[in-house]
């Protein structure tokens, strides 16, 4: 490996360290639905998110809030030398993504069906500490 190939792994290496995700995956919620949640706490501070999580109404709001409490646990455990409390921590993105669909059928008149497509979705949560 080449030294300029080496600095620039190493940066990336070192810009990745303040950075920790979580992913849900096959949500069986739909990604619109689950995407206007997603909304609101999208570059917000991580302690105004979860108060945004909690005292929203919609059934999506549970498992993001979920998501993100695990996000904040995956980087405490990857950076155990700095606290919680001293730094600040964002949600950097968030990602709603689509995920596979049930398909059902419905009855419809005169002997005909209708599908029904029962959507899934999978989310990222990206949170980066801030000084």
């Amino acid at each position: 490996m080449g030294a300029r190939k080496r600095l620039r792994a190493e940066s990336i290496k070192e810009a990745k360290r303040s950075v920790a995700f979580a992913k849900l995956n096959e949500s069986p919620i739909a990604p619109r639905k689950m995407r206007l949640v997603a909304d609101l706490v999208r570059g917000v501070e991580v302690n105004k998110a979860l108060n945004i999580l909690q005292h929203n109404a919609k059934f999506a709001s549970r498992p993001l809030e979920k998501l993100l409490r695990s996000a904040i646990a995956n980087w405490e455990q990857k950076n155990t030398d700095k606290s919680i409390e001293e730094e600040t921590l964002v949600v950097k993105s968030i990602e709603v993504g689509g995920g596979t669909m049930l398909k059902r059928i419905q009855a419809a008149p005169q002997g005909r069906a209708h599908r029904i497509r029962k959507r899934s979705n999978h989310v990222t949560i990206v949170v980066d500490g801030v000084k």
